[in-house]
């Protein structure tokens, strides 16, 4: 299972592959680096500011399994009002393009549409990444990426600051985060979704 961050224009941000024992979302992100640098402090400033309230770090838009994290936005699993069907909706317009992410990575190379034969786990690690890195470099080169030029970080040490963990279990923010955007998103005029010339490039023309 690979554990992967992507935005709008497919570039990959994040990756994580290979974590031992029961292969399901929970156990990949217990497992992953991905909040490293926010433990130990080292993250860049991502805070924001929604309808007039105060959120520390960026969020990141995940399927429901997820947990309920403060950096987590989940779609509503029961939908009453029209504002929640319409954020919804939106919300799960924008997940699209992760799944778009791994469509384009199996069509490019075939070696991940099966299982891979390689006994070793670091080989098949290495080549996931390398078909991820090959990705980013292919957008980059048509000029798609909406950051041309990317940073990378520096490998941070696994530090548990008992001040950030706390933070970023607080389910209290994860409901208030997803309420103020389905706030503001009920606010937007969203007539693009319905126009077949903003839908997304079809995965086949990007292979």
């Amino acid at each position: 299972m690979v554990e992967t961050v992507a935005s709008q224009d497919l570039w990959i941000w994040h990756s994580f592959f290979g974590p031992p024992g029961s292969n399901n979302d929970i156990n990949v992100l217990n497992q992953s680096p991905l909040y490293d640098s926010v433990r130990n402090g080292t993250a860049p400033n991502s805070s924001f500011i929604l309808r007039g309230r105060l959120y520390k770090r960026g969020y990141l838009l995940t399927d429901g399994i997820y947990p309920r994290w403060s950096t987590f936005v989940k779609a509503y699993p029961h939908l009453v009002d029209p504002k929640e069907k319409k954020f919804k909706r939106v919300q799960e317009a924008a997940r699209k393009d992760i799944e778009r992410v791994f469509g384009v990575l199996k069509g490019k190379w075939k070696i991940l549409e099966r299982p891979i034969r390689y006994i070793y786990l670091d080989k098949i690690g290495k080549v996931v990444e390398a078909c991820c890195i090959l990705h980013n470099m292919i957008i980059k080169d048509d000029g798609r990426a909406i950051s041309p030029i990317h940073i990378m970080d520096q490998p941070t040490p696994i530090v548990y600051d008992p001040s950030v963990l706390p933070e970023l279990h607080d389910k209290s923010v994860h409901h208030r985060l997803r309420y103020d955007l389905t706030e503001h998103v009920a606010g937007l005029d969203l007539a693009y979704l319905d126009d077949p010339t903003f839908q997304p490039t079809p995965i086949e023309d990007l292979i």
